[in-house]
């Protein structure tokens, strides 16, 4: 909403000369994920891509979710999680797919994104989270209830065995990246990943 399609388009464009064509998604805050195996013109609906293609790029864009791209010696997937994407685990999902392709050792890179002092939220929403994701447990700068995000992605990685490293970047503080927060209209970053 709001996007100028020939500006999304010529920006895709210019990521082709490092990346090859890059299958993005239209993604839902769920937990679905496709596994594909070559471009598809209309960008599946889901909130991971999984693949086992070599030289298939895969995307997925936030402005304050975690950008999460998980790569393997023959599986790699682009993840877009925030908080619902949390809640529902489709992480977690994506990895046990992973396993299921034939990937080894995973490794996750976990993209700029809103920090825990900045993603206030109400306390009955924080409760609510923090029943299945107690490392998200955190507080404002204020002392208001607030969630942390990648650490509890994080947690749930490292009891799946991921390794993982993960910027510190808060999209909200810095302005070279968007962030829906603190603009409130569309833009997005992109993470991209392939074999």
């Amino acid at each position: 909403m709001g996007d100028d399609r020939d500006v999304v388009l010529a920006n895709r464009a210019l990521l082709e000369p490092i990346t090859g064509a890059v299958q993005f998604m239209n993604q839902t805050h769920g937990d679905s994920f496709e596994i594909v195996s070559s471009l598809i013109e209309i960008d599946p609906t889901c909130d991971a891509l999984i693949t086992t293609t070599p030289g298939l790029a895969l995307g997925v864009l936030t402005a304050d979710c975690i950008p999460l791209l998980l790569s393997s010696s023959g599986v790699v997937a682009a993840v877009h999680v925030g908080r619902a994407g949390l809640v529902n685990g489709v992480a977690v999902k994506v990895i046990h797919q992973m396993r299921q392709l034939g990937a080894g050792s995973i490794h996750a890179q976990l993209g700029p994104s809103i920090c825990g002092k900045c993603y206030e939220v109400p306390e009955a929403l924080a409760d609510q989270v923090l029943t299945t994701h107690p490392a998200a447990f955190t507080l404002t700068r204020d002392a208001t209830p607030a969630l942390d995000l990648p650490k509890a992605l994080i947690a749930d990685l490292v009891s799946e065995g991921v390794t993982y490293e993960a910027s510190t970047i808060c999209t909200l503080e810095d302005s070279e990246y968007f962030s829906y927060r603190r603009h409130n209209i569309t833009g997005r970053s992109a993470g991209v990943i392939w074999l």
